[in-house]
């Protein structure tokens, strides 16, 4: 005789159902671990996982298209390109006023940056007036 015949038809309560798929899905067993321990095949314990997991519930579809993740990446290369640009505009700004603080310094024959210089401020809290008397 076969192994086919000799094996009978057997059934799991509920709750029994809902205890394998509660281990499978807090780690404690894999899908194919929780086959071998309970002789089942692995296709009937995804079937239950389908049926009883508080994850996976039946209706909720996740769509994914190709073109909408493709617009999104080239929106946000477009979004860094345009970031990198201010960036380096505030940098020319930057080394602009450096530059205009550095020739008045030489015209009025002192180092302006010593004698008005500051904590550079990181814009998160109020900023201190730069300049007495203001």
């Amino acid at each position: 005789m076969s192994k086919k015949y000799l094996r009978q038809r057997r059934t799991f309560s509920p709750t029994l159902r809902k205890e394998v798929v509660r281990l499978v899905e807090s780690g404690k067993l894999s899908a194919s671990a929780a086959s071998r321990e309970y002789m089942v095949s692995p296709t009937t314990i995804y079937r239950w996982i389908y049926r009883y997991s508080t994850y996976n519930k039946k209706g909720s579809v996740l769509v994914v298209d190709k073109d909408s993740q493709s617009e999104k990446l080239k929106q946000m290369q477009q979004r860094i390109a345009e970031l990198e640009q201010a960036v380096g505009h505030k940098q020319m700004q930057i080394d602009y006023y450096e530059k205009f603080i550095d020739l008045a310094s030489e015209e009025v024959g002192e180092d302006l940056k010593k004698k008005y210089d500051c904590a550079a401020s990181s814009g998160s809290s109020r900023t201190k007036k730069r300049f007495p008397g203001q």
